[in-house]
């Protein structure tokens, strides 16, 4: 008798144990960021604990679910011995089995989880706070088994991410396509839709006016000749720069003009400038997009990896990538930067964006990924396919493409002619590669 009272008083203790940590899961995975953030800046010795603790969630996870799986066992152990061994169910073994898997199995349903998950789900911080020091010394004891379970995941979630990968944005085009394939009256969606699409795989240096079409002011311009070149540039925001364009000093808002403009030469406009925002080259536009919100600004100067100004990228350049060219109305009319001769030839512009080229031609972009190397205008693909600086008249053909240099120098590219292969298959993927 006394025996079988220690057992159950085990199972009870047990049972508390297997609330506690299954309420402790709740707990900590529950918690939101504003109360995270306010741990975070506590000097009280347990939300130091806490915060140290999801600072590494898949070992904390591992360490909730070994602890709670173990004792759960060992509740099942337990309770096999008292029905078994305590009564005699010779002659009905079936029965006295059926009551020990629906007995045990209530218990630790009921005591072990759904309550205490329910009460911690209103109290997470307090459980949090009172679990903190028992989940610190379990996750040392449990340090070598949560490793092997977190590696076994970690290997499993990379392969898994892989595979979706590299087929989601293939996969996503094709439905497209086929979705949209005889609805032409929809050709503005599909193209939003495809947007959206490649969004995450096109690097700032796509999609950013380069160096040479930067409209900036110098910084020793009076007030007067600031004035003008504004007025004259058309836009809202206009760099400053000294000496050059690798030395830019700010940004100058129009608006913060509207305030001074009867003022004369004499007036200093410097301290109006804005501190420039930079960012690299191969950033993706979508991680720029975040950093625009988050700083409440429209505008990035693009530096190359050796710090100079490689170009100018805005907010509005992201969102064109997506909804399409986007003209307010003070906006002229643009012309398209090639000129059609007949269903199969163009004249490009060589400085032109090769993701442009890929939008204007519906061309995938992987038909000439192998060969572009580090290219990103027309000019750029050209220098790499040939290996040197063409010549005027020059043809190069690639991928049944066949590509025609109308202008050119002695230093750069001016025109190409483009024509299409016979057999070119209209309405590719416009699928952007990863650089």
């Amino acid at each position: 008798m006394q025996e079988l009272i220690f057992t159950l008083l085990g199972i009870f203790v047990l049972l508390i144990f297997s609330a506690l940590l299954s309420g402790s899961e709740v707990a900590f995975f529950s918690l939101s960021k504003s109360i995270h953030n306010d741990l975070v800046l506590s000097d009280v010795p347990r939300d130091k604990l806490i915060v140290h603790l999801l600072d590494h969630p898949k070992r904390l996870l591992a360490t909730l679910l070994i602890s709670n799986n173990l004792v759960n066992v060992t509740i099942v152990i337990l309770s096999y011995y008292v029905t078994f061994r305590q009564f005699d169910f010779s002659t009905a073994p079936l029965f006295g089995f059926l009551i020990q898997t629906l007995l045990v199995t209530l218990l630790i349903v009921m005591f072990g989880e759904v309550l205490p998950k329910v009460y911690a789900t209103e109290k997470n911080l307090k459980v949090a706070a009172f679990m903190a020091p028992a989940m610190n010394v379990l996750n040392k004891l449990f340090t070598p088994f949560s490793f092997l379970l977190i590696s076994g995941t970690n290997l499993i979630d990379r392969r898994i991410k892989n595979k979706v990968q590299n087929v989601s944005i293939d996969e996503l085009n094709q439905a497209i396509e086929l979705t949209y394939e005889e609805e032409d009256d929809n050709a503005e969606e599909k193209d939003i839709l495809k947007g959206i699409v490649n969004f995450g795989n096109i690097s700032v240096k796509q999609v950013m006016t380069s160096r040479q079409d930067i409209t900036a002011v110098e910084s020793d311009a009076t007030f007067t000749e600031l004035l003008q070149q504004v007025t004259d540039s058309g836009y809202s925001r206009v760099p400053v720069y000294t000496d050059s364009l690798d030395k830019i000093d700010g940004i100058l808002y129009l608006k913060d003009l509207l305030a001074h403009l009867s003022k004369d030469d004499t007036f200093d406009w410097k301290p109006l400038l804005r501190k420039p925002y930079f960012v690299p080259e191969k950033k993706r536009i979508d991680d720029l997009f975040k950093d625009f919100q988050g700083k409440h600004t429209h505008m990035a100067i693009v530096v190359d990896e050796y710090g100079g100004c490689a170009g100018l990228i805005s907010l509005e350049d992201i969102l064109e990538e997506i909804v399409g060219e986007i003209n307010d109305e003070f906006d002229e009319a643009e012309e398209l930067p090639y000129q059609q001769l007949d269903d199969r030839n163009f004249i490009f512009e060589a400085k032109t964006q090769l993701q442009e080229v890929y939008k204007y031609l519906d061309i995938n972009n992987e038909t000439f990924e192998e060969a572009r190397v580090d290219a990103d205008s027309l000019a750029g693909l050209l220098l790499e396919l040939s290996g040197h600086m063409p010549i005027a008249g020059q043809e190069i053909a690639y991928a049944g493409y066949l590509f025609t240099v109308i202008e050119a120098d002695d230093r750069r590219i001016i025109s190409v002619r483009i024509t299409l292969p016979e057999s070119a298959p209209e309405n590719e993927e416009n699928e952007t590669p990863e650089l």
